[in-house]
């Protein structure tokens, strides 16, 4: 594929469809686009643009699309896949703009929403009308619900509330050529021909420019009890997940943390909150949340059970909502911590949870084998384990060139215990390579004509998710 290179013509074209305030090739505006939180991966765009319309976004695709120009959408930059990156070069689509709460239908449980709200906010917003979004990832503080679309974006709940695929109704989208478009309809149920807006959802921005979202909702819960499970095994911190569930139970979040997430995390927000014995190797956080609070703590009391029946260390119950707070901060910061710490590649393993501690222990092997140490932690209870793996002493030579081989055999494993290579950070820039393993030629044949169907000259999002 062979793109033109920005003109001043394009550049006048632009300022002619946004405005001069919205159209940017300033050196900051081009290094703030230019990296998200994908390792330390560096692209610069040619061109920024920030539409502020559904409109505006039609008349620049139609017009990219003419010119055979690049365009990679943006939202807050959180990504841990490199799917925001301008690989191209070209123009990075902004969606910083599209950032209102459009219309909260408290009588149908829904609402409406621009793709460049973050997501936090908009879960406030509904929290404060009685309201529940349940997917929550650990950068809810500063991602945009349009790119947790764009990712299917899980987080702790998703193993009792499931993840984004499960509350979008409905999508508008901006097609590569310009057309406007809804995906379904804003319907619980609906077998009405191929369902698109499922299609779009997880897409990573390379069939179409998300403008509006349709999410169903649920009744807020009112209370929620928070419990930190000490393990002297962390096989067995993964043993114990799966008892939980054989016993009946269903917690509404259950993370497991080696003890090194768990240090770096302390040590990068400075708390002192948690007592860390040399013997705990690794940690399950589990919370219970429903309306009835003596249910919860029946039901605490009974985790807490089946948790001592493993060689655990004291359990600590948050008593407080600062301590919950706290408890949850160690948590949402373990990636920051790791990357603070060291150059480092995060995969996005997932496996049927009962297949958690042989995953684990394959991860370490495959680590003594090709000489490299990890950090795991994840989403328990869906089988989700992000394995941090960590530079350190690897030489250059090896973490360019011995360490992909060994990345294809722990994803040949995955895959071989039923697993994929991806549970929620998707495939974008850095996994590419890999989806080979995960899928036959048939199928990736399949996935690269859904693709051409929507951008027949491949202008959108290029260089992401297929090889070529």
């Amino acid at each position: 594929m062979t793109f033109k290179k920005i003109t001043q013509g394009d550049i006048a074209a632009f300022n002619e469809i946004l405005g001069g305030q919205y159209v940017s090739a300033a050196a900051e505006q081009l290094e703030r686009c230019a990296s998200d939180e994908t390792e330390d991966l560096h692209y610069l765009p040619e061109l920024v643009l920030q539409p502020g319309t559904v409109e505006d976004v039609s008349a620049i695709m139609r017009y990219c699309n003419e010119q055979m120009l690049p365009v990679t959408p943006r939202g807050a930059g959180t990504g841990l896949s490199g799917g925001a990156l301008p690989v191209m070069g070209g123009v990075v689509l902004d969606m910083k703009r599209f950032d209102k709460i459009l219309n909260v239908d408290k009588q149908n449980f829904q609402v409406t929403t621009e793709p460049g709200v973050i997501t936090q906010v908009l879960q406030e917003h509904l929290k404060e009308q009685g309201l529940f979004y349940p997917p929550d990832p650990a950068s809810k503080g500063s991602c945009f619900i349009g790119g947790n679309v764009s990712e299917n974006s899980g987080g702790p709940r998703a193993v009792k509330y499931g993840v984004v695929k499960d509350y979008v109704l409905n999508i508008e989208m901006v097609l590569p050529d310009g057309e406007i478009m809804w995906t379904g309809a804003n319907v619980l149920k609906n077998s009405t021909g191929y369902n698109l807006t499922q299609l779009v959802v997880g897409s990573e921005g390379t069939l179409g420019i998300i403008t509006k979202i349709v999410l169903r909702l649920i009744p807020a819960v009112k209370h929620d009890l928070l419990m930190l499970v000490p393990f002297r095994s962390a096989v067995d911190a993964c043993r114990a997940v799966n008892e939980i569930f054989l016993a009946g139970y269903t917690p509404s979040a259950l993370e497991f943390m080696e003890r090194d997430a768990l240090e770096w995390s302390m040590r990068y927000i400075q708390s002192t909150g948690i007592d860390l014995p040399e013997d705990i190797q690794a940690h399950l956080l589990i919370e219970v949340d429903g309306n009835k609070q003596e249910q919860l703590y029946e039901d605490m009391e009974a985790i807490s059970a089946i948790m001592q029946r493993f060689d655990t260390g004291e359990l600590l119950f948050a008593d407080s909502h600062e301590q919950k707070q706290m408890l949850w901060a160690l948590r949402r910061k373990v990636g920051e911590a790791v990357k603070s710490n060291s150059v480092y590649k995060e995969e996005d393993t997932v496996v049927p949870r009962a297949y958690l501690p042989e995953l684990l222990e394959t991860v370490k092997r495959i680590g003594r084998e090709y000489g490299f140490t990890s950090v795991c932690y994840g989403h328990a209870g869906d089988g989700n384990l992000h394995v941090n793996i960590v530079k350190g002493n690897m030489s250059d030579d090896d973490w360019q060139n011995k360490l992909p081989q060994a990345i294809r055999v722990l994803f040949k494993e995955v895959v071989r215990m039923g697993g994929t290579i991806s549970g929620e950070h998707g495939i974008g820039f850095v996994q590419k390579g890999y989806m080979d393993v995960a899928f036959s030629e048939l199928q990736l044949g399949l996935m690269k004509k859904i693709k051409d169907a929507f951008d027949p000259k491949g202008i959108l999002n290029p260089g992401k998710i297929f090889v070529n």
